[in-house]
Protein backbone atom coordinates (compact mmCIF):
# COMPACT_ATOMS: atom_id res chain seq x y z
CA UNK A 1 0.00 0.00 0.00
CA UNK A 2 1.37 3.13 -0.71
CA UNK A 3 2.41 5.29 1.90
CA UNK A 4 1.16 9.31 1.16
CA UNK A 5 2.38 12.52 1.60
CA UNK A 6 2.27 15.82 0.26
CA UNK A 7 4.94 18.19 -2.53
CA UNK A 8 7.78 19.81 -0.69
CA UNK A 9 8.75 19.44 2.99
CA UNK A 10 11.94 18.31 5.08
CA UNK A 11 13.42 15.65 6.90
CA UNK A 12 14.78 17.22 10.19
CA UNK A 13 16.16 15.04 12.80
CA UNK A 14 13.33 13.98 14.70
CA UNK A 15 14.75 13.65 18.48
CA UNK A 16 11.76 11.28 19.10
CA UNK A 17 13.64 8.95 20.97
CA UNK A 18 14.30 11.34 24.08
CA UNK A 19 10.71 11.40 25.34
CA UNK A 20 8.48 8.82 22.98
CA UNK A 21 8.56 5.69 25.35
CA UNK A 22 7.60 8.23 28.61
CA UNK A 23 4.10 8.07 29.22
CA UNK A 24 1.70 10.40 30.51
CA UNK A 25 2.24 11.38 33.72
CA UNK A 26 -0.45 13.31 35.73
CA UNK A 27 1.37 16.42 36.67
CA UNK A 28 -0.49 18.51 40.10
CA UNK A 29 0.69 22.20 40.17
CA UNK A 30 1.61 23.88 43.11
CA UNK A 31 1.72 27.46 43.40
CA UNK A 32 -0.64 30.02 41.05
CA UNK A 33 -1.79 29.35 38.27
CA UNK A 34 -2.14 31.98 35.71
CA UNK A 35 -4.99 32.04 32.83
CA UNK A 36 -4.51 34.36 30.21
CA UNK A 37 -7.93 35.62 28.33
CA UNK A 38 -6.41 35.57 25.24
CA UNK A 39 -5.18 32.05 25.08
CA UNK A 40 -7.28 31.45 21.85
CA UNK A 41 -7.37 32.88 18.03
CA UNK A 42 -10.42 35.47 18.16
CA UNK A 43 -11.54 38.34 20.85
CA UNK A 44 -10.13 37.56 24.39
CA UNK A 45 -12.52 36.00 27.35
CA UNK A 46 -13.81 38.24 29.36
CA UNK A 47 -13.44 37.80 33.54
CA UNK A 48 -16.51 36.65 35.53
CA UNK A 49 -14.63 36.92 38.58
CA UNK A 50 -12.55 38.97 41.10
CA UNK A 51 -9.68 39.13 43.58
CA UNK A 52 -10.70 37.52 46.69
CA UNK A 53 -13.60 34.90 44.62
CA UNK A 54 -13.31 31.70 45.54
CA UNK A 55 -13.51 28.67 42.45
CA UNK A 56 -14.21 25.55 41.77
CA UNK A 57 -12.17 23.49 38.80
CA UNK A 58 -14.41 23.58 35.93
CA UNK A 59 -15.83 26.47 37.00
CA UNK A 60 -16.11 29.34 34.37
CA UNK A 61 -13.75 32.36 35.51
CA UNK A 62 -13.83 34.08 32.13
CA UNK A 63 -16.54 33.69 29.20
CA UNK A 64 -16.11 33.86 25.42
CA UNK A 65 -16.15 37.62 24.61
CA UNK A 66 -18.03 36.54 21.43
CA UNK A 67 -18.57 34.22 18.55
CA UNK A 68 -14.85 33.51 17.69
CA UNK A 69 -13.39 33.01 21.27
CA UNK A 70 -13.83 30.44 23.94
CA UNK A 71 -14.66 30.02 27.85
CA UNK A 72 -11.89 29.45 29.82
CA UNK A 73 -12.14 27.46 33.25
CA UNK A 74 -10.27 27.41 36.17
CA UNK A 75 -8.56 23.49 36.38
CA UNK A 76 -7.90 23.71 40.28
CA UNK A 77 -9.81 24.99 43.16
CA UNK A 78 -8.95 27.95 44.86
CA UNK A 79 -9.07 32.03 45.59
CA UNK A 80 -8.70 34.44 42.81
CA UNK A 81 -5.82 35.97 43.61
CA UNK A 82 -5.28 38.67 41.40
CA UNK A 83 -6.88 39.86 37.62
CA UNK A 84 -4.04 41.88 35.83
CA UNK A 85 -1.65 41.70 32.92
CA UNK A 86 0.72 38.88 33.02
CA UNK A 87 3.29 37.76 30.44
CA UNK A 88 2.63 34.74 28.42
CA UNK A 89 4.88 32.52 26.36
CA UNK A 90 5.81 34.63 23.43
CA UNK A 91 7.09 37.86 26.03
CA UNK A 92 3.60 39.28 25.08
CA UNK A 93 1.07 41.06 28.43
CA UNK A 94 -2.23 40.30 28.31
CA UNK A 95 -5.44 40.02 31.10
CA UNK A 96 -4.96 37.11 33.02
CA UNK A 97 -6.45 35.90 36.12
CA UNK A 98 -4.23 34.61 38.80
CA UNK A 99 -5.65 31.70 40.88
CA UNK A 100 -3.90 30.63 44.07
CA UNK A 101 -4.47 26.95 44.48
CA UNK A 102 -5.22 24.99 47.59
CA UNK A 103 -4.59 21.96 46.65
CA UNK A 104 -7.93 19.53 47.23
CA UNK A 105 -8.53 20.22 43.41
CA UNK A 106 -12.68 20.20 44.42
CA UNK A 107 -14.60 20.01 41.02
CA UNK A 108 -17.32 22.43 40.25
CA UNK A 109 -21.01 20.69 40.35
CA UNK A 110 -21.89 18.50 37.53
CA UNK A 111 -18.02 18.61 36.23
CA UNK A 112 -16.95 15.02 35.73
CA UNK A 113 -20.50 13.39 36.05
CA UNK A 114 -20.97 10.84 33.24
CA UNK A 115 -23.86 11.56 30.82
CA UNK A 116 -26.56 8.77 30.77
CA UNK A 117 -27.59 8.76 26.77
CA UNK A 118 -25.28 10.56 24.87
CA UNK A 119 -27.07 9.44 21.67
CA UNK A 120 -30.45 11.66 22.84
CA UNK A 121 -28.45 14.69 21.77
CA UNK A 122 -29.20 16.77 19.18
CA UNK A 123 -26.52 18.37 17.12
CA UNK A 124 -27.20 21.72 18.84
CA UNK A 125 -26.70 20.16 22.21
CA UNK A 126 -23.31 18.55 21.47
CA UNK A 127 -22.14 22.02 19.76
CA UNK A 128 -23.18 23.67 22.58
CA UNK A 129 -21.62 21.38 24.65
CA UNK A 130 -18.00 21.66 22.85
CA UNK A 131 -18.28 25.86 23.25
CA UNK A 132 -19.67 25.97 26.86
CA UNK A 133 -16.26 23.54 27.22
CA UNK A 134 -14.11 26.49 25.72
CA UNK A 135 -12.08 24.11 23.44
CA UNK A 136 -9.76 25.13 21.07
CA UNK A 137 -7.23 23.73 18.56
CA UNK A 138 -4.94 22.09 20.91
CA UNK A 139 -2.23 21.37 17.72
CA UNK A 140 -1.06 25.12 18.46
CA UNK A 141 -3.33 26.88 16.14
CA UNK A 142 -6.14 27.54 19.29
CA UNK A 143 -8.94 28.51 16.71
CA UNK A 144 -12.28 27.69 18.89
CA UNK A 145 -13.68 24.58 17.74
CA UNK A 146 -17.58 24.86 18.15
CA UNK A 147 -16.72 27.45 15.29
CA UNK A 148 -15.00 25.14 12.99
CA UNK A 149 -17.46 22.66 12.99
CA UNK A 150 -20.23 25.06 13.11
CA UNK A 151 -20.23 25.01 8.95
CA UNK A 152 -23.03 26.37 6.45
CA UNK A 153 -23.27 23.34 4.21
CA UNK A 154 -22.77 20.26 6.50
CA UNK A 155 -23.80 17.89 4.01
CA UNK A 156 -20.69 19.05 2.08
CA UNK A 157 -18.06 17.78 4.40
CA UNK A 158 -16.29 15.13 2.83
CA UNK A 159 -13.78 13.94 5.14
CA UNK A 160 -13.09 14.61 8.95
CA UNK A 161 -9.52 14.44 9.61
CA UNK A 162 -7.63 13.84 12.87
CA UNK A 163 -4.29 14.94 13.15
CA UNK A 164 -2.07 12.84 14.62
CA UNK A 165 0.64 13.44 12.34
CA UNK A 166 3.07 15.09 15.04
CA UNK A 167 5.45 15.98 12.84
CA UNK A 168 7.75 18.93 14.78
CA UNK A 169 10.62 17.20 16.39
CA UNK A 170 11.45 16.42 19.92
CA UNK A 171 7.23 16.37 20.73
CA UNK A 172 5.58 13.18 21.57
CA UNK A 173 2.45 13.81 23.59
CA UNK A 174 0.00 13.16 21.15
CA UNK A 175 1.82 9.58 20.35
CA UNK A 176 1.26 8.61 24.00
CA UNK A 177 -1.97 10.02 23.41
CA UNK A 178 -3.17 7.74 20.93
CA UNK A 179 -1.26 4.47 22.32
CA UNK A 180 -3.10 5.45 25.93
CA UNK A 181 -6.71 6.91 24.93
CA UNK A 182 -7.08 5.50 20.93
CA UNK A 183 -10.75 4.11 21.97
CA UNK A 184 -11.50 7.72 23.20
CA UNK A 185 -10.26 9.49 20.39
CA UNK A 186 -12.18 7.40 18.22
CA UNK A 187 -15.64 8.10 20.19
CA UNK A 188 -15.11 11.81 19.78
CA UNK A 189 -14.38 11.39 16.33
CA UNK A 190 -17.79 9.52 16.02
CA UNK A 191 -19.20 12.27 17.56
CA UNK A 192 -17.52 14.95 15.37
CA UNK A 193 -19.45 13.17 12.48
CA UNK A 194 -22.63 13.03 13.40
CA UNK A 195 -22.34 16.76 12.66
CA UNK A 196 -21.42 15.28 8.81
CA UNK A 197 -23.66 12.63 7.36
CA UNK A 198 -21.52 12.35 4.50
CA UNK A 199 -18.04 12.72 5.86
CA UNK A 200 -15.26 9.93 6.48
CA UNK A 201 -12.88 10.55 9.50
CA UNK A 202 -9.77 9.57 8.67
CA UNK A 203 -6.90 9.51 11.61
CA UNK A 204 -3.56 10.53 9.97
CA UNK A 205 -0.44 9.26 11.68
CA UNK A 206 2.89 9.74 10.35
CA UNK A 207 4.83 6.21 9.85
CA UNK A 208 6.94 6.75 12.65
CA UNK A 209 4.65 5.63 15.31
CA UNK A 210 4.17 2.37 14.81
CA UNK A 211 2.64 1.70 18.45
CA UNK A 212 -0.03 4.47 17.80
CA UNK A 213 -0.65 3.30 14.42
CA UNK A 214 -1.71 0.10 15.87
CA UNK A 215 -3.62 1.02 19.03
CA UNK A 216 -5.62 3.28 16.74
CA UNK A 217 -6.47 1.27 14.51
CA UNK A 218 -7.33 -1.50 16.48
CA UNK A 219 -9.67 1.19 17.97
CA UNK A 220 -11.40 1.60 14.48
CA UNK A 221 -12.09 -2.00 14.25
CA UNK A 222 -15.28 -1.97 13.78
CA UNK A 223 -16.92 1.58 13.57
CA UNK A 224 -18.45 2.11 9.66
CA UNK A 225 -16.76 5.44 8.98
CA UNK A 226 -13.72 5.63 10.87
CA UNK A 227 -10.14 4.65 9.32
CA UNK A 228 -6.24 5.04 9.68
CA UNK A 229 -4.05 6.38 7.39
CA UNK A 230 -0.43 6.21 7.94
CA UNK A 231 1.57 8.59 6.11
CA UNK A 232 5.26 9.62 5.03
CA UNK A 233 7.11 10.94 8.19
CA UNK A 234 8.27 14.54 6.87
CA UNK A 235 7.81 17.78 7.69
CA UNK A 236 5.26 19.63 7.97
CA UNK A 237 3.24 16.76 7.78
CA UNK A 238 0.86 17.72 10.24
CA UNK A 239 0.11 21.13 9.10
CA UNK A 240 -3.58 21.27 7.92
CA UNK A 241 -3.17 22.09 4.01
CA UNK A 242 -0.60 19.91 3.74
CA UNK A 243 -3.28 17.10 5.28
CA UNK A 244 -5.95 18.14 2.96
CA UNK A 245 -3.79 17.79 0.14
CA UNK A 246 -3.17 14.33 0.66
CA UNK A 247 -6.96 13.23 1.91
CA UNK A 248 -8.73 15.38 -0.06
CA UNK A 249 -6.53 16.07 -3.08
CA UNK A 250 -6.71 19.69 -3.01
CA UNK A 251 -4.95 23.03 -2.63
CA UNK A 252 -6.24 25.45 -0.19
CA UNK A 253 -5.80 28.89 -1.70
CA UNK A 254 -5.06 31.81 0.49
CA UNK A 255 -8.30 32.86 2.82
CA UNK A 256 -10.12 29.34 1.72
CA UNK A 257 -11.14 27.44 4.67
CA UNK A 258 -11.17 23.60 5.20
CA UNK A 259 -14.98 23.30 5.00
CA UNK A 260 -14.45 25.08 1.37
CA UNK A 261 -12.47 21.72 0.41
CA UNK A 262 -14.71 20.10 1.94
CA UNK A 263 -12.56 19.33 5.21
CA UNK A 264 -12.56 19.39 8.63
CA UNK A 265 -9.50 19.20 10.53
CA UNK A 266 -8.68 18.48 14.39
CA UNK A 267 -5.87 17.62 16.32
CA UNK A 268 -6.41 13.86 17.97
CA UNK A 269 -6.30 15.89 21.55
CA UNK A 270 -8.56 18.32 20.46
CA UNK A 271 -11.01 15.34 19.29
CA UNK A 272 -10.07 14.05 22.82
CA UNK A 273 -11.26 16.97 24.35
CA UNK A 274 -14.55 16.41 22.68
CA UNK A 275 -15.24 13.05 23.85
CA UNK A 276 -14.78 14.29 27.27
CA UNK A 277 -16.54 17.26 27.13
CA UNK A 278 -19.77 14.76 25.83
CA UNK A 279 -19.03 12.34 28.22
CA UNK A 280 -18.56 13.76 31.05
CA UNK A 281 -18.90 17.20 31.06
CA UNK A 282 -15.60 17.94 31.66
CA UNK A 283 -14.31 21.35 30.23
CA UNK A 284 -10.49 22.11 28.53
CA UNK A 285 -8.68 21.92 31.87
CA UNK A 286 -5.40 19.45 31.46
CA UNK A 287 -3.71 18.78 27.99
CA UNK A 288 -0.67 16.32 27.34
CA UNK A 289 2.74 18.30 27.46
CA UNK A 290 6.51 16.80 26.38
CA UNK A 291 9.18 18.92 28.13
CA UNK A 292 12.41 17.48 25.65
CA UNK A 293 15.84 18.37 24.51
CA UNK A 294 18.69 18.08 25.49
CA UNK A 295 19.78 20.30 28.68
CA UNK A 296 16.76 18.91 30.66
CA UNK A 297 17.56 15.82 32.66
CA UNK A 298 14.59 13.70 32.12
CA UNK A 299 12.65 14.33 28.79
CA UNK A 300 8.64 13.16 29.47
CA UNK A 301 4.97 13.54 28.83
CA UNK A 302 3.03 14.79 31.02
CA UNK A 303 -0.91 15.14 31.70
CA UNK A 304 -0.64 19.56 33.02
CA UNK A 305 -3.24 21.63 34.32
CA UNK A 306 -3.76 24.84 32.03
CA UNK A 307 -2.61 27.79 33.68
CA UNK A 308 0.72 25.89 35.24
CA UNK A 309 3.55 27.63 35.10
CA UNK A 310 6.24 26.45 32.69
CA UNK A 311 8.97 26.23 35.48
CA UNK A 312 7.41 23.54 37.36
CA UNK A 313 7.32 21.51 33.81
CA UNK A 314 11.16 21.75 34.03
CA UNK A 315 11.29 20.78 37.59
CA UNK A 316 8.93 17.55 36.54
CA UNK A 317 11.67 17.02 34.47
CA UNK A 318 14.53 16.64 37.06
CA UNK A 319 15.52 20.49 36.04
CA UNK A 320 18.61 21.17 33.39
CA UNK A 321 21.83 19.00 33.72
CA UNK A 322 22.97 21.43 31.02
CA UNK A 323 22.45 25.19 31.49
CA UNK A 324 20.45 25.89 28.02
CA UNK A 325 20.93 28.15 25.12
CA UNK A 326 17.55 28.41 24.46
CA UNK A 327 14.32 27.12 25.19
CA UNK A 328 11.79 27.22 23.31
CA UNK A 329 7.93 26.89 23.74
CA UNK A 330 6.99 24.00 20.98
CA UNK A 331 9.97 22.67 18.60
CA UNK A 332 12.19 23.24 17.05
CA UNK A 333 10.76 24.43 13.26
CA UNK A 334 7.83 26.23 14.63
CA UNK A 335 8.68 27.45 18.35
CA UNK A 336 9.41 30.38 20.01
CA UNK A 337 12.25 31.53 21.82
CA UNK A 338 10.72 32.28 25.79
CA UNK A 339 12.65 34.94 27.90
CA UNK A 340 11.03 33.47 30.85
CA UNK A 341 10.21 30.07 32.50
CA UNK A 342 7.03 31.81 34.98
CA UNK A 343 5.00 32.59 31.58
CA UNK A 344 1.79 30.16 32.17
CA UNK A 345 0.87 27.41 29.96
CA UNK A 346 -2.14 27.33 28.08
CA UNK A 347 -4.64 25.72 25.71
CA UNK A 348 -2.66 25.58 22.53
CA UNK A 349 1.15 24.63 24.19
CA UNK A 350 2.09 21.33 23.61
CA UNK A 351 5.85 21.58 24.25
CA UNK A 352 8.79 22.77 26.10
CA UNK A 353 12.11 22.84 23.94
CA UNK A 354 15.49 23.12 25.89
CA UNK A 355 18.59 23.28 23.99
CA UNK A 356 21.73 23.22 25.25
CA UNK A 357 22.59 25.15 21.37
CA UNK A 358 21.75 27.83 19.51
CA UNK A 359 20.98 27.09 15.90
CA UNK A 360 20.26 30.53 15.04
CA UNK A 361 23.20 31.83 16.20
CA UNK A 362 25.18 29.71 14.58
CA UNK A 363 23.61 30.77 11.04
CA UNK A 364 23.79 33.93 11.59
CA UNK A 365 27.67 33.63 11.86
CA UNK A 366 27.81 31.41 8.86
CA UNK A 367 25.57 33.59 6.88
CA UNK A 368 26.11 34.41 3.25
CA UNK A 369 24.25 36.15 0.22
CA UNK A 370 21.99 34.26 -1.36
CA UNK A 371 22.76 31.80 -3.66
CA UNK A 372 19.90 31.29 -6.17
CA UNK A 373 20.13 27.40 -5.69
CA UNK A 374 16.84 26.96 -5.53
CA UNK A 375 16.27 24.97 -2.64
CA UNK A 376 13.76 26.94 -0.89
CA UNK A 377 11.94 26.54 -3.41
CA UNK A 378 11.93 22.96 -3.88
CA UNK A 379 11.17 22.51 -0.21
CA UNK A 380 8.19 24.77 0.13
CA UNK A 381 5.12 22.57 0.29
CA UNK A 382 2.38 25.53 -1.03
CA UNK A 383 4.91 25.76 -4.00
CA UNK A 384 5.89 29.08 -3.47
CA UNK A 385 9.23 31.25 -4.29
CA UNK A 386 10.72 32.40 -0.67
CA UNK A 387 13.64 33.42 -3.13
CA UNK A 388 11.69 36.38 -4.84
CA UNK A 389 9.90 36.66 -1.61
CA UNK A 390 13.15 37.50 0.42
CA UNK A 391 13.85 40.22 -2.60
CA UNK A 392 10.74 41.40 -2.29
CA UNK A 393 9.89 41.97 1.38
CA UNK A 394 13.74 43.19 1.64
CA UNK A 395 12.30 46.09 -0.88
CA UNK A 396 9.44 46.61 1.45
CA UNK A 397 7.61 45.72 -2.54
CA UNK A 398 4.86 44.32 -0.70
CA UNK A 399 2.23 44.89 -3.15
CA UNK A 400 4.24 42.13 -5.33
CA UNK A 401 5.21 40.19 -2.03
CA UNK A 402 1.56 39.64 -1.68
CA UNK A 403 -0.04 39.75 -5.12
CA UNK A 404 2.32 38.27 -7.07
CA UNK A 405 4.45 36.15 -5.02
CA UNK A 406 1.70 35.00 -2.93
CA UNK A 407 3.62 35.43 0.24
CA UNK A 408 0.56 35.94 2.60
CA UNK A 409 -0.06 32.08 2.14
CA UNK A 410 3.20 31.42 3.55
CA UNK A 411 2.95 29.01 7.05
CA UNK A 412 6.14 30.08 8.19
CA UNK A 413 6.51 26.38 8.70
CA UNK A 414 10.46 27.32 8.22
CA UNK A 415 11.30 24.23 5.03
CA UNK A 416 13.12 26.89 3.70
CA UNK A 417 15.16 28.34 6.28
CA UNK A 418 15.86 25.12 7.18
CA UNK A 419 17.06 24.19 3.81
CA UNK A 420 18.87 27.31 3.00
CA UNK A 421 22.22 26.61 2.17
CA UNK A 422 23.39 30.10 2.85
CA UNK A 423 21.77 30.51 5.91
CA UNK A 424 19.26 32.87 5.16
CA UNK A 425 16.24 33.78 8.46
CA UNK A 426 13.53 33.15 5.55
CA UNK A 427 11.13 32.38 7.74
CA UNK A 428 11.77 35.14 10.38
CA UNK A 429 11.39 37.58 7.22
CA UNK A 430 8.19 36.46 6.04
CA UNK A 431 6.91 36.55 9.61
CA UNK A 432 7.48 40.31 10.15
CA UNK A 433 6.81 41.18 6.87
CA UNK A 434 3.37 38.79 7.04
CA UNK A 435 2.64 41.01 10.42
CA UNK A 436 3.49 44.56 8.70
CA UNK A 437 0.98 43.82 5.69
CA UNK A 438 -1.67 43.02 8.20
CA UNK A 439 -1.31 45.88 10.15
CA UNK A 440 -1.79 48.07 7.10
CA UNK A 441 -4.04 46.59 6.03
CA UNK A 442 -5.91 47.21 9.50
CA UNK A 443 -5.22 51.05 9.85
Amino acid sequence: MEVKTFHGGVHPAGHKELSQESALQPLLPQGELVYMTNQHIGKPATPVVQKGDKVLAGQVIAEAGGFVSANIHSSVSGTVKAVEPRKNASGGSAMAIVVENDGAYTLAEGVGQELADVEALTNQELLAKVRNAGIVGMGGAGFPTHVKLTVKEPEKIRFVIANGAECEPYITCDDQLMQTKSKEIVAGMELILRLFPNAEGIVVIENNKPKAIAAMQEAAKGTQRVSVMPVQTKYPQGGERSLISIIAQKHLKLGMLPADAGCVVDNVATIYAIYRAVYFNEPLMERGFTVSGDAVEKPGNFIVKIGTSHRELVEAAGGFKLTPKKVLSGGPMMGFAMTTLDAPICKNNNALTTLSFDDVEVAQKQMTACLRCGRCSRVCPLGLSPQLMQVAAQRKDYERYEKHLYGLECIACGCCTYNCPAKRPLMQLFKQTKAEIMAMKKR
